[in-house]
């Protein structure tokens, strides 16, 4: 297994092992404590509240890379939908629903998300439809155009031939065929997931207080950026591993040797 793969482990399993990993409770207050650097007790400082900061990033990435995972899952069935609709049947219903995603993509989507958060104040499970909502435009053209080339490639004309439906041409010969593109797209979805998720938590309209997540970390950081850029620094840094592992992950899965 290469190493962004490796590291994509590690930090999945990371998040769901905080509870075992976690020096304190991500919550836990000590104002004696207050906005120390990073040291022994305290291996990424603590916050404004006496937090420690290594627990609430822990805990934050459960919530981060839940939140790109599942909104991407979200994007990945709307996009292949439509996209694979698009692609199969051609003609007017494609050219509509092309139009339609061209559309969708005009629409700049942090501005639409941090307007539809700021009047929903969603909860961790209405930002995942929210974000995967705002993301199926790329995977639906992804798999259109794969449909588009492979629906006139001689095995799918053979199974037309041997009587397949549509239904058992899409799942059976289209869909497994255009699966490499697919998976291409899909993780660059969570990777863009987990970067609308701390963008919009950033800006205060993402995953709310208490509860912890990249985002928001750096929402609270960004006070006291010049004094104690430990704040920033970590939730920083693991969105940044992230996001560059998961794309590099999907680069390997997409040329087929899974990562090794």
């Amino acid at each position: 297994m290469r190493a962004p793969a490796l590291l994509l482990v590690c930090l999945v399993a990371a998040a769901l092992a905080a509870p075992a990993l976690a020096p304190y409770p991500p919550d836990q207050l000590d104002l004696a404590h207050r906005r120390e650097a990073p040291s022994s007790a305290h291996r990424f400082g603590t916050d404004d509240l006496g937090r420690d900061v290594l627990a609430r990033v822990l805990y934050g990435a459960r919530v981060s890379l839940a939140v790109g995972v599942l909104s991407a899952a979200v994007a990945g069935a709307s996009g292949i939908a439509i996209g694979g609709i698009a692609g199969f049947a051609g003609g007017a219903l494609d050219a509509v629903l092309m139009r339609a995603t061209d559309a969708m993509l005009a629409v700049p989507r942090l501005p639409l998300l941090m307007i539809a958060a700021s009047v929903l104040q969603p909860t961790v499970p209405l930002l995942v439809v929210l974000i995967g909502m705002a993301g199926w435009m790329e995977t639906a053209r992804v798999v259109r155009a794969e449909f588009r080339t492979l629906r006139a490639r001689g095995f799918v004309e053979g199974a037309r031939a041997a009587g397949a439906g549509r239904a058992r041409l899409l799942v059976q010969h289209l869909l497994p065929n255009a699966a490499p593109a697919v998976v291409v797209s899909l993780t660059l979805a969570v990777a863009r997931g987990i970067l609308l998720e701390s963008a919009l938590s950033f800006f205060g309209v993402g995953v709310q207080p208490p509860q912890a997540s990249w985002g928001n970390m750096l929402y609270q950081a960004q006070a006291t950026l010049s004094t104690e850029p430990w704040l920033a620094v970590a939730p920083g840094l693991f969105i940044l591993l992230t996001t560059v592992s998961v794309n590099l992950t999907g680069d390997r899965l997409a040329r087929g040797d899974g990562g090794r």
